[in-house]
């Protein structure tokens, strides 16, 4: 089995992808497919499908397929979402604001537990279900929440210092969705999530002929 910084960004990507069609086949009840029909199903590609399988073991049987829940467990486990995950928000503006309301932030293993800003205006809000605390006792809300991923909602010119100050605070994994790249601490994980960066994609393929 590949060690962790072995495994790349889109090999994740996928097994994430994977593990979503399987607990859809769940809900439908269906107990065994093959790398083919998963495949067929879901517009993936079967050889690609036991390409990124077979770097941790082997799941299927030849001519038979995949146990649904016995792989969904088995990706559950790979991906670190068989134990909570609590999240802090830094930045409780609008989009601070949407994400820790935001179904995807609260379900499953993943629950923003706390929130961070430095406005007055802000500070002492009830959003989702807990109340924003001052910026300046991030590593005191850290302690209390237990949080462990940090999301940065915060503008671009104070994201450095952002992920800095939960870096210290013993944050061991950040979200970014400020604009720009950061400089990232040892042991500290870094997911950019930049929506222009899509959006301006998209805008290469509606270019006019």
């Amino acid at each position: 089995m590949p060690e962790l910084d072995e495994v790349s960004p889109l090999t994740l990507n996928r097994l994430s992808f994977y593990l979503r069609c399987l607990r859809h086949l769940q809900e439908q009840g269906i107990q065994r497919i093959s790398s083919q029909e998963l495949a067929r199903r879901y517009h993936l590609s079967a050889t690609q499908i036991r390409k990124d399988l077979a770097q941790f073991g082997e799941f299927g049987i030849r001519g038979v397929g995949y146990e649904v829940d016995v792989l969904a467990e088995h990706l559950n486990a790979l991906l670190g979402l068989d134990r909570p995950h609590a999240m802090v928000i830094v930045g409780m503006g609008n989009l601070g604001s949407a994400l820790a309301r935001y179904l995807g932030f609260n379900y499953g293993a993943f629950q923003v537990v706390a929130g961070v800003d430095k406005s007055p205006q802000v500070i002492g809000r009830k959003i989702g279900g807990f109340t924003v605390r001052p910026t300046t006792d991030l590593a005191q809300v850290v302690r209390d929440s237990g949080a462990e991923i940090g999301v940065l909602a915060v503008p671009a010119e104070a994201a450095q210092e952002n992920y800095d100050a939960l870096a210290d605070a013993g944050i061991k994994g950040v979200l970014n969705f400020a604009p720009v790249r950061l400089k990232r601490r040892p042991g500290v994980p870094l997911k950019n999530v930049d929506l222009r960066i899509n959006l301006e994609e998209l805008a290469f393929f509606l270019r006019s002929p």
